[in-house]
Order: structure tokens, then C-alpha cells, then sequence
């Protein structure tokens, strides 16, 4: 084969290699009554959303956390802001599903799961306060909207002491959580029971409840909504693999529950 043949097959598998790459995972943000993007039947794919998530920066913002360190069991103030490529702090946001800021804290076997709302300031710093149980490192995710673009940016941060991981849980349909039963469908489809009797659900964050979704090992973010009416929920998973779904939802006396269930995805 001359030189030319043989740099034009390395471009092309170079096309092959970074192109599967980039789809190998998605954010999917799937709003009331809608579907998400998702490979088509028959090996055509549909146009597949950018990986969120995964980096301290994207499109010229970055996620600056005030403190990258926290100790077990303490409670401390979480405090980042948002900065532009100037390094100038971004000071204005969409309201997205009643809020201007979504942040998740996890740890890296998803364990000690948050999700928070924290407040902002005059100079545009956010602050929530938080207590982190265990030590070990955790992915700090901001969710946010702003000019009319989602972004979801993360870091990590390190809790000091000896860690103890957990394995992933093993695929159920029920979980019970704070006296209540929750069970779903292979749809996604959720309700929730005490003593086998349906339980009335007050709004949260817009709709019926909300629901996290990560991926094993990266911890990709996928965040997806129900429909208006009930506690279901629309997504395709982007790659095969095990993710942990957090399923949040309030009861009419104020409480808030997350149920967390174990999916796996096979192609």
C-alpha cells in the first residue's frame, strides 16, 4: 500500500474511533410529555446531545468550588461559583423546574446522594450548607441553565479518612423508604404505597417528582422528568452499563423521599 492509501485509512479510522467516543454517553433532559433522543432501530442514529457531567468547564463556564476538602460528619458551607472565560463570575440564570441552581453531591459509589438548591449572593457566589457522613471522594454537579443553554458542570471533592465503597445494589422494582413503597415498571412508570394503599403526592420542583439518573464508573449525568400528570418517566439510557436512579418525590405533609433503584441497560 503507497503512503497516501495508508494515511488515508488512519484518518478514517481516526473519524471512526473519536466519533463512536463522543456518542458513547449523553445528558438527557427530557421535559413533561416529551421523548428523548436515543439511537434509532436498524443502525441509523438520531442526533445525540453532548456529554454533561464529566468536566469542570464546557462552552467557556467552569464550576470554582471554594474548598476541595470537607471532614467526615461535619457540617460546612459548599461554596462555588460560576466563571466565564474572562474569570469574571456569571451572575445570571434561567429558572429551570422552579430553580436557578440544581446541585448534586454524591459519592463515586453513589452512595450519600443530595440534591440541594443553594442560595446566591450579591457578588454571584453561590452557598448551600451540607454534611458529607463519609469519607471518600465525592462529585459535586452543578445543573443549571443560562442564556438559554443547559450546562452541568462537576468536581470533585475529597472527604478526609478511611473509606469504606459499597457495591452497587442489585436491580429491584421496590424500595421502601421512610414507611412508604415505591415501585416501578419496566417503562419507568412509579408509584408509591403505605400498607398497600396509593399515597397523595404534592408538587416538587414542577411536576410530580423528579429523577437523577448516573452511570456506573463516570458517574455521566442524566436528568429526566415525568410526565405532567404522574410519576412517570421518558428516557432512553446512551450505552449499555448499570446506573442509579434517584427518584425524589413529596408527600402533602411537606416531606421530601428519595427512593434509589439500580438499572441496568443492555443493547
Amino acid at each position: 500500500m503507497n503512503p497516501l492509501a495508508k494515511l488515508a485509512g488512519y484518518g478514517a479510522a481516526l473519524v471512526f474511533v473519536f466519533g463512536g467516543a463522543a456518542f458513547a454517553g449523553s445528558r438527557i433532559d427530557v421535559h413533561p410529555g416529551t421523548s428523548a433522543s436515543t439511537p434509532a432501530m436498524g443502525g441509523e442514529m438520531a442526533m445525540a446531545q453532548p456529554v454533561r457531567g464529566l468536566a469542570v468547564s464546557d462552552h467557556g463556564l467552569t464550576l470554582e468550588l471554594v474548598r476541595r476538602t470537607a471532614r467526615p460528619g461535619e457540617r460546612f458551607q459548599l461554596a462555588f461559583r460560576i466563571a466565564d472565560r474572562r474569570g469574571a463570575t456569571v451572575r445570571d440564570f434561567d429558572v429551570e423546574h422552579t430553580k436557578r441552581m440544581h446541585l448534586i453531591v454524591v459519592r463515586r459509589d453513589m452512595t450519600g446522594f443530595q440534591h440541594v438548591h443553594p442560595a446566591q449572593h450579591p457578588d454571584g457566589t453561590w452557598s448551600v450548607p451540607v454534611t458529607l457522613r463519609d469519607a471518600g471522594s465525592y462529585r459535586v454537579l452543578a445543573d443549571f441553565s443560562a442564556g438559554g443553554k443547559p450546562y452541568t458542570l462537576a468536581d470533585d471533592l475529597t472527604v478526609d479518612g478511611a473509606v469504606r465503597s459499597h457495591p452497587l445494589p442489585a436491580p429491584t422494582r421496590t424500595v421502601d423508604v421512610d414507611g412508604l413503597r415505591v415501585s416501578r415498571s419496566d417503562d419507568l412508570d412509579f408509584t408509591v404505597t403505605r400498607d398497600g394503599r396509593p399515597v397523595e403526592l404534592a408538587d416538587y420542583l414542577g411536576a410530580k417528582g423528579h429523577l437523577v439518573a448516573l452511570r456506573e464508573g463516570d458517574l455521566a449525568f442524566l436528568h429526566v422528568h415525568p410526565d405532567e400528570s404522574r410519576l412517570r418517566f421518558e428516557a432512553h439510557f446512551p450505552t449499555p452499563g448499570r446506573y442509579r436512579l434517584f427518584l425524589q418525590f413529596k408527600t402533602t405533609d411537606g416531606r421530601l423521599h428519595t427512593a434509589a433503584f439500580t438499572e441496568e441497560v443492555t443493547r
